[in-house]
């Protein structure tokens, strides 16, 4: 790197290249291309992505600058310029949002016979439901205020939607304006639908009945105004875990204050009264830069709803069914099959069953003796919680769950609970380390005497749910190498036990880091030594500085670099004499992207002699340092070919749903700045794949990457969960699969 280069000049701003990857998600709402009700979901999920930054990352900044905090990040800004950026970034993208809503879907779901009305737009059967509705299901809820040296401004907790007044009494025409709230109740759905034709679907917004009926709850007053509102609260968790006496008790506590914490955004609709915005504001003690404008629905995460219940599939992206995994002829269960080979599963692409099974047969095979998990986030009515309580009945059965996966802390601690009163020895990790490696641990007496190790490590969440839906990558092994040193792992997590060594395993925070850091260097060392170079590394975030100047380093050795990240990047791609041979790419479509895989040519001719991770851990600082994290080698001939031959290609050939980073942290479409490159969705792809309509000789070349460092295709990589046998080629059912790329994801 060059010595005179100002460390700040080497990084692109955290919050800039955040906003940048909500952006590309607004993208897709906009996009005519998909999906109708599919970019209303796209838009419902910016507006909760933007709520979690606010109560986060806002929040973290606005507490820095609290405390005196001065010390600039990665782009050289200090706390105070970094908030007015985000700040000023956060306008300008909230009024995108709407102009989305208002010019694009709003008129679009009416074509299709989908309306959101007003009251004066009811004729005399919806208006009669509406009154019946607000009779029968939402008075008895409301408690209306009004804000008087009797009664105070009430706490109004983390992002509850409510309505603010502004109030006169009616005997005293001339007396002082004074304020009242009623906060719209979260038991309700905040779209009412409306009784209308077959095929049509009519909705109501809450707030809207709410406020024709305000003057019902506030008999005596004048209503002069109103306006819904939301007010966004510091959501971070603060606390020492080691002063803690029992940290799941010291989280509930700190779970109760969150919804109490201080103000950092007021969200108020455009038209409200400047008295209301005016008085909201200094209650809030906000300043006026931190007072948000909204032309539709305060909350537009709020529009998952209607995503879910307008039964339109057309609207929606044709369902998929995932590849059910197929043992061989000579596998009697699942344990025959893993003596014999690994099992890389892809999903959604790949049925996650395989998964829950494999946690099923260890909670009721008689041969398993013991059985161990980690559990970050899994869903509320897990098949896999519910053997792991089945399997204390009969088997030592160990569990670390982790209590702060943010915004789960609540159902965590429930699933502990539990799971102890079912005799589950419940683990919470490492004090001050959030547990965020993804194993399951099976020792199993085999029929033929020997007792064996059996695991599963994975990318992503123990939740069946999210597995429909975000990318992730599943390894099932016997291998004896990895099994034991995941025993170890477990030994860290219940008894802070460690080792010097945890080869193959790179376990954070112990020797990840500087593994990491050793192989880009290996990689370096190799172009250097004119041996092939190559580093191909997907994930969610790339946040560490010590990497990026160890990619940096080997960029200008001439080691090519090939990037794939979903969210974040502080790295300049690009950029001449620094990061000239480095790429980073994003892929945001009909599925999140959220699988770990590092690849290194190692000084290899062929990339079948290249070293394969995945793995929990991206590239940031909280992963690395601060969270207990595992990524493993991919040993297996074949499921390391289909990682290298599928997988990979697919993702870089991505001209459709593909973004390239410039170096000032701007992403452009792929087909944009290729125009002549063929439409290729990577995504669509691997469906077509996994339902055998696809094969690997329908991905093109990816455009912007030097010709002599493709992957040739491998012989033995399929998509057919590791069998030998191949799908034949079906090139018709290809070429019209990529006609309507754009149009399917």
């Amino acid at each position: 790197m060059p010595k005179t280069t100002p460390r700040q000049k080497l990084f692109n701003g955290r919050d800039e290249s955040w906003m940048q990857f909500n952006r590309r998600v607004l993208e897709e709402a906009a996009d005519s291309a998909n999906p109708l009700l599919e970019r209303v979901k796209f838009l419902a999920i910016t507006g909760s992505n933007l709520d979690e930054y606010v109560e986060i990352r806002q929040a973290s900044l606005m507490q820095r600058i609290e405390d005196g905090g001065r010390d600039p990040g990665y782009d050289g800004l200090t706390p105070d310029e970094s908030l007015t950026a985000l700040t000023t970034a956060i306008h300008t993208f909230v009024a995108d949002q709407y102009a989305c809503w208002n010019s694009q879907l709003l008129p679009e779901m009416r074509k299709q016979s989908i309306r959101l009305l007003g009251w004066e737009e009811l004729d005399e059967t919806a208006r009669a439901f509406a009154k019946n509705y607000f009779q029968r299901e939402v008075d008895p809820l409301l408690t209306p205020i009004s804000i008087d040296p009797a009664h105070p401004f009430p706490r109004v907790l983390n992002k509850a939607l409510c309505l603010a007044l502004l109030l006169r009494l009616k005997r005293k025409a001339s007396g002082p304006q004074v304020l009242g709230v009623v906060t719209v109740p979260r038991a309700l759905p905040r779209f009412i639908r409306l009784p209308s034709e077959q095929g049509k679907f009519d909705y109501l917004l809450l707030q809207d009945l709410i406020a024709q009926n305000l003057s019902g709850m506030y008999r005596g007053y004048e209503v002069l105004a109103h306006a819904a509102f939301r007010v966004t609260r510091n959501s971070n968790l603060y606390f020492e875990e080691e002063e803690a006496r029992s940290l799941l008790e010291t989280i509930r506590f700190e779970l109760h204050n969150r919804r109490k914490g201080d103000a950092v955004r007021l969200e108020i609709e455009t038209a409200a009264h400047p008295e209301i915005v005016e008085r909201l504001r200094v209650n809030f003690e906000l300043d006026e830069d931190q007072v948000f404008s909204t032309e539709g629905p305060v909350n537009l995460s709020r529009l998952f709803f209607l995503y879910s219940d307008v039964q339109r599939p057309d609207l929606k992206y044709p369902a998929f069914t995932p590849k059910p995994l197929t043992l061989s002829r000579k596998s009697a269960n699942i344990f025959e099959e893993l003596r014999q080979r690994d099992i890389l599963l892809h999903h959604p692409y790949d049925s996650y069953d395989p998964v829950v099974s494999f946690i099923q047969h260890g909670a009721h095979d008689d041969r398993v003796l013991s059985m161990k998990q980690t559990l970050y986030r899994t869903s509320s009515d897990s098949l896999m919680f519910q053997a792991l309580i089945e399997a204390a009945a009969t088997k030592e059965t160990t569990v670390v769950v982790e209590l702060m996966a943010r915004f789960d802390e609540t159902a965590n601690i429930r699933w502990a609970r539990s799971m102890e009163d079912a005799g589950v020895q419940v683990f919470h990790g490492v004090v001050g380390l959030k547990t965020h490696c993804k194993l399951a641990l099976l020792v199993r007496h085999d029929e033929d005497g020997v007792t064996r190790r059996y695991c599963h490590l994975g990318t992503g969440n123990y939740n069946p749910v999210t597995a429909r839906f975000y990318t992730d990558l599943s390894l099932l092994t016997s291998n004896p190498e990895i099994t034991e040193r995941v025993h170890t792992v477990f030994n860290y997590l219940t008894a802070h036990a460690e080792i010097d060594d945890y080869h193959p395993l790179l376990v954070a925070p112990l020797t990840m880091a500087e593994s990491f850091l050793g192989l880009i260097r290996r990689e370096a060392d190799h172009a250097r030594a004119g041996k092939p170079a190559r580093i191909i590394a997907k994930m969610n975030a790339l946040l560490e500085p010590r990497v990026i100047e160890a990619l940096y380093d080997a960029s200008q050795a001439g080691v090519q670099i090939d990037l794939i990240i979903r969210g974040l990047s502080i790295l300049k791609p690009g950029v001449k004499g620094l990061s000239e041979n480095i790429r980073v790419r994003s892929v945001v479509g009909r599925f999140l992207e959220h699988s770990r895989i590092f690849t290194f040519l190692n000084g290899g001719a062929d990339p079948s002699q290249a070293e394969v991770y995945i793995g929990s851990a991206d590239w940031m600082p909280r992963n690395l340092f601060e969270r207990c994290e595992v990524v493993f080698p991919i040993r297996d001939a074949a499921a390391k070919a289909r990682i290298q031959a599928e997988i990979i290609p697919a993702l870089l050939a991505d001209t459709v749903k593909g973004r390239l980073q410039q170096s000032d942290g701007v992403y452009l479409r792929v087909h944009d700045l290729y125009k002549d490159a063929p439409a290729f969705a990577s995504q669509d792809f691997l469906m077509l794949n996994a339902e055998g309509k696809a094969d690997l000789s329908d991905i093109p070349k990816p455009v912007g990457v030097p010709h002599h460092y493709h992957h040739p295709t491998h012989a033995n990589a399929t998509s057919d969960n590791h069998t030998a046998k191949t799908q034949p080629t079906r090139r018709s059912a290809a070429r019209r699969a990529k006609a309507t790329l754009a149009v399917a994801d």
